[in-house]
């Protein structure tokens, strides 16, 4: 009988799906409604403690894809931004919030903390389902900023929510001390588990397609050993989930298409358990408080906490009318409201269905309306407005890209693309002049200083032992020569430089070997 309500389930979420792409609203507001559904045909699901366990592990994956995902170069620009929202801006909305609700309702300060602790990071399902599902590319790296923000604040919030929740037990607790074994320990151990699964990557080296498993199982390993330890399992999963991210290997594209369905499944279980464990008495008696804590959130410590952290980086202004109503609360939020009902933390208010009523207001005001104000700020970008990015397309498919820089001495100054005759199989993919993506249509003319980004079909070498890279430091009997007085072994072939952060330099006899260039040497023995 389990198995077939639970296909019915995913059957009904998918038809939901589509719903929601034809009504243009937040598909994860259709889950949880979809939940709340079957109370009305006598469901009576109150298991808090399988439904914590379910939704930590749901919540974890969410967050290590979200890691996994994003990619440093895009981010890097906007880190500082994102990061400072990530960690002071969830701090300050979450405590903020709890004030208002401590000055405003009946609830004791550390209940009160707690609630805008659960509720006070911008969710990173939610943010990307409203980003991918309407297509919007937002201008200055907007997007890029929020789902960095939203990827890695949980762990502030579950900081916080660790916190409070031992205070209002009656528990000693040594505050800067939990806070830096949660925020240390995470960091460290994300790190390093990182580092060690990267290399037992490159050793196992299968052809079996094996890498979803050791990943998956990798994960649940960096989460639970981190919170055994008194470390943030949330943080260690997303420093995990960056590091192995950001390199390569062999089944990676397998490993993206696996995670993009199973947090997918993971974000239906999440929302529909959530309605599901909801009563819908509760849910309406609880609705005029969640509103107005909702508001106050989106109006005024959402905001305050953005405009007030983001008046150093000088943001454009019609940036951060954006940021600030793009907090969403969702999964998190979620996991977190179960984790407190399920714990010995004593509360006198209906804490659960005050944040599943948040979370319904915020998915269906914020979510539906911020493609609209993102339109209205003239915030969206459409000429890259697409389902998925060059990086994402990388990683999804046999497409490859490179890009090369358009120097002053180069033939292909003031030519048209419409002129230009391409080795091999490659096309122009697009041009970057300047910071702006221009299409690359035959009237372009290149101009000094352009960036042609050229696609093709990728190759992956399965063996992987022949490419070898190393970094040239002072003593380095190759540095300051050119290449052609460099006496390399048989077979050999010096392919790549890497100077500086970003200069790729294709080499040829005349080039000279610098100080810190990174090398990549093609050493094949079975080479002809």
């Amino acid at each position: 009988m389990y198995i077939l309500i639970i296909s019915l389930v995913l059957i009904m979420a998918l038809i939901a799906m589509r719903i929601s792409s034809d009504l243009k609203i937040p598909q994860l507001l259709l889950f949880m409604l979809l939940g709340v559904s079957f109370n009305f045909f006598g469901a009576d699901f109150t298991n808090y403690n399988f439904s914590n366990q379910v939704s930590s592990i749901a919540l974890m994956f969410i967050i290590f894809y979200g890691g996994f995902g994003t990619k440093w170069k895009m981010s890097k620009p906007v880190a500082k931004e994102a990061i400072t929202l990530s960690f002071l801006g969830t701090v300050l909305t979450a405590l903020i919030t709890g004030l208002f609700v401590y000055l405003v309702f009946d609830f004791s300060l550390l209940e009160a903390m707690l609630l805008g602790s659960i509720i006070g990071s911008t969710d990173y399902a939610s943010v990307s389902d409203v980003l991918v599902s309407r297509r919007l590319k937002l201008r200055y790296n907007t997007d890029s900023l929020l789902e960095l923000e939203s990827g890695s604040n949980d762990p502030t919030a579950y900081t916080m929510v660790v916190l409070f929740s031992t205070l209002l037990q009656g528990k000693n607790v040594n505050v800067p001390v939990l806070i830096i074994l949660q925020v240390g320990i995470g960091l460290l151990l994300g790190f390093a588990l990182g580092w060690v699964f990267i290399r037992i990557l490159d050793y196992l080296n299968t052809r079996e397609n094996m890498e979803v498993i050791l990943l998956a199982a990798a994960a649940l390993f960096t989460y639970e050993f981190t919170n055994q330890i008194g470390g943030n399992g949330y943080l260690a999963v997303y420093i995990f989930g960056i590091y192995i991210g950001n390199k390569e290997f062999v089944g990676k594209r397998e490993v993206v298409f696996f995670f993009d369905s199973f947090t997918n499944l993971a974000q239906i279980g999440l929302f529909f358990l959530l309605g599901l464990l909801s009563d819908p008495s509760s849910i309406i008696a609880m609705l005029p408080i969640a509103l107005v804590i909702m508001l106050f959130m989106t109006f005024i410590s959402r905001p305050a906490s953005v405009y007030g952290l983001m008046a150093p980086f000088k943001l454009n202004k019609n940036q951060l009318p954006v940021i600030a109503f793009a907090g969403l609360r969702g999964a998190a939020a979620i996991a977190f409201a179960i984790s407190v009902v399920n714990s010995d933390t004593p509360f006198l208010n209906d804490l659960y269905h005050i944040v599943f009523d948040i979370c319904l207001l915020s998915s269906l005001i914020q979510g539906g309306y911020l493609p609209t104000l993102s339109k209205k700020m003239d915030m969206v970008d459409p000429e890259d407005a697409s389902l998925r990015n060059f990086n994402s397309l990388q990683d999804k498919s046999d497409v490859g890209f490179l890009a090369t820089k358009i120097k002053a001495d180069s033939d292909l100054v003031n030519t048209y693309i419409r002129d230009i005759t391409l080795a091999f199989d490659f096309i122009i993919a697009k041009v970057l002049r300047h910071g702006e993506t221009i299409v690359p249509n035959g009237d372009v003319q290149l101009k000094v200083g352009d960036v042609i980004v050229l696609a093709g079909r990728s190759y992956f070498d399965v063996v992987g032992t022949d490419l070898l890279e190393f970094r040239i430091n002072s003593h380095h009997n190759w540095v300051n020569k050119q290449i052609k007085n460099i006496r390399l072994e048989r077979d050999s072939l010096i392919v790549l430089v890497l100077r500086g952060d970003n200069e790729l330099i294709v080499p040829n006899g005349d080039t000279t070997i610098l100080d810190q260039d990174t090398v990549l040497v093609l050493e094949a023995s079975n080479a002809k």
